[in-house]
């Protein structure tokens, strides 16, 4: 950097960029060498411009006056409404749709329905004047809880079965924080059903608690397996700390996760068996055969029957592995008919390489450009020895992928324009969107060093062809001018129209909050705000 902006007295910041527009090249783009980014010149589309000046601690690439020696020369690779720059041209010219929430209304609708129902069966099958000493008002108490606690798993799995429809209704990043929550209330619940009934059991038996819980363990019909699925869920619960979750690999973490369901095989016994509710035939048992019936549906195609059709569909491989930088790849990946993929810019996949030590592990990756009928592509951080293992992926190999999950795309905009803001890795998805969104974006990438930068011959060459912005905020947390941009002046003077736009953030936890922050000074309306933080 060649000097440090003071932000105090400085002009603004719009003012402060002035004369940092680059010059445009009017030959084909694709005639140009790649810069070495590949090894078949096919996998490297788009070419390296001019670089922007920098000064200061920011530059920025701004739309070009003449973009259609760009926009013209440069072939879409997926002709009409479905995506790339067409797309984007196209949805340009439409009126802009709201968000439809009716997905989200129907889902709360039904689930608050479903947990009414449960209720109303304890009320019915509890007669009046049933209630009357210490160990009635325990017992009826864990068997509310314990109603309560088993619709809650139920919707725990359903939430995780990784159903298309239930994502787009919800998205996956608030499907994920709606699962912890849940966990937090089932795990109460479960424990207060527990808890209640050993006591309520005791005092019905005028015994020890201990002595009581063990008649009640050996005299019941699946006992023993309810203790059992408790314990697991009490063990799922610990992983879910932060500071458990951290001294474990994913992989690990993963594998021991899917235990719920074997805590969701013990419960059904459990419940049919014991429950008051639930072993004798009536609308209550045939009304839960059935929420257990359509969960484990729901398991069953999210997760096994339509990843299966998706890879025999498209038989994904590894088509080339490129450096971006010393810590970071891009893996090309083609397939069969991938023009008929139902994915957009800023979804995401998991992944899973079938190499000799890399089969058994699936990992969610971002497409780090809008998908075409010849390749995907994504783009890994090494961080861990399975990252580290995907930069030497021989061309060829074989991938089972299952996805596209998430709802960070440009379909859910409903504003004409957009401000992108991404940091570290979360420039991936950020970098697909810049395709896929209306002409005059903005896109702030937050980086701590230029060297850290990736895709910045292809942004500045996005910037011109889609008449966008782009700024790369550079520094430390420290420094002035990042530090005067993420608040709310400083937001103000580089996007005067923010609260007129969508907002779409990705990045770490530290960038999304500070983010988040600094939109809720500026009043941005939350439906607004897109998300896809590091959440996994």
């Amino acid at each position: 950097m060649t000097r440090r902006r003071d932000v105090d007295t400085a002009e603004p910041l719009t003012e402060w960029v002035t004369g940092l527009l680059p010059k445009v090249s009017s030959e084909d783009p694709y005639d140009r060498p790649a810069g070495g980014r590949s090894r078949d010149p096919e996998f490297a589309p788009y070419p390296p411009p001019e670089p922007p000046r920098s000064d200061g601690g920011w530059s920025t690439t701004t739309r070009s006056r003449e973009p259609r020696s760009y926009a013209q020369d440069a072939p879409d690779h997926r002709p009409g409404p479905g995506g790339g720059l067409d797309a984007a041209r196209h949805r340009e010219t439409a009126e802009v749709e709201p968000y439809d929430r009716s997905g989200r209304l129907f889902f709360h609708i039904v689930f608050w329905s479903a947990l009414a129902t449960s209720v109303e069966l304890w009320w019915l099958n509890t007669p009046s004047g049933s209630i009357n000493t210490t160990a009635d008002i325990l017992i009826a108490g864990g068997r509310l809880t314990g109603m309560v606690g088993g619709f809650l798993l139920l919707a725990q799995v359903l939430l995780m079965s990784r159903v298309r429809w239930l994502e787009r209704w919800i998205g996956a990043h608030s499907l994920l924080i709606w699962h912890r929550e849940l966990g937090a209330f089932l795990l109460l619940a479960i424990l207060a059903h527990a808890g209640l009934i050993a006591v309520g059991y005791s005092k019905l038996t005028n015994e020890p608690v201990v002595a009581g819980t063990w008649r009640l363990l050996n005299t019941y019909e699946d006992m023993l397996s309810a203790a059992l699925a408790t314990g697991i869920l009490i063990g799922i619960a610990l992983l879910a700390i932060r500071a458990i979750r951290r001294m474990m690999n994913y992989e690990l973490w993963y594998y021991l996760h899917l235990s719920t369901y074997l805590v969701l095989l013990f419960g059904y016994g459990h419940q049919f068996a014991t429950g008051q509710e639930l072993s004798k035939p009536g609308f209550g048992r045939y009304f839960w055969a059935g929420l257990y019936f359509f969960v484990i549906a729901c398991v069953l195609w999210g997760r096994i029957i339509a990843p299966i059709a998706f890879n025999v569909r498209h038989r994904l491989r590894v088509e080339d592995v490129v450096p971006e930088a010393p810590d970071m790849v891009s893996i090309y990946i083609s397939g069969n008919r991938l023009d008929e993929l139902d994915a957009r810019a800023g979804q995401y996949f998991r992944w899973r390489f079938l190499t000799k030590g890399g089969w058994w592990q699936a990992h969610p990756f971002s497409l780090s450009a809008a998908p075409n009928e010849q390749w995907l592509r994504l783009t890994v951080k090494v961080v861990g020895d399975h990252t580290e293992s995907l930069q030497y992926l021989e061309p060829g190999t074989r991938i089972f992928a299952e996805g596209p999950s998430g709802v960070f795309t440009a379909d859910r905009a409903i504003r004409p324009r957009a401000l992108l803001i991404a940091g570290g890795s979360g420039i991936a998805p950020i970098r697909a969107l810049l395709e896929d969104l209306p002409e005059h974006t903005v896109v702030i990438y937050r980086s701590r060093s230029e060297d850290e930068l990736l895709f910045r011959d292809e942004l500045d060459w996005l910037a011109r062809a889609r008449n966008a912005q782009v700024w790369y905020v550079i520094g430390s947390r420290e420094d002035p001018a990042p530090r005067h941009l993420f608040t709310a002046k400083g937001m103000r003077e580089l996007v005067p129209d923010v609260r007129r736009r969508d907002i779409y953030l990705c990045g770490p936890p530290g960038l999304v909050d500070v983010s988040m922050r600094t939109m809720r000074k500026l009043r941005v309306p939350r439906r607004q705000m897109h998300l896809d933080p590091f959440e996994f």
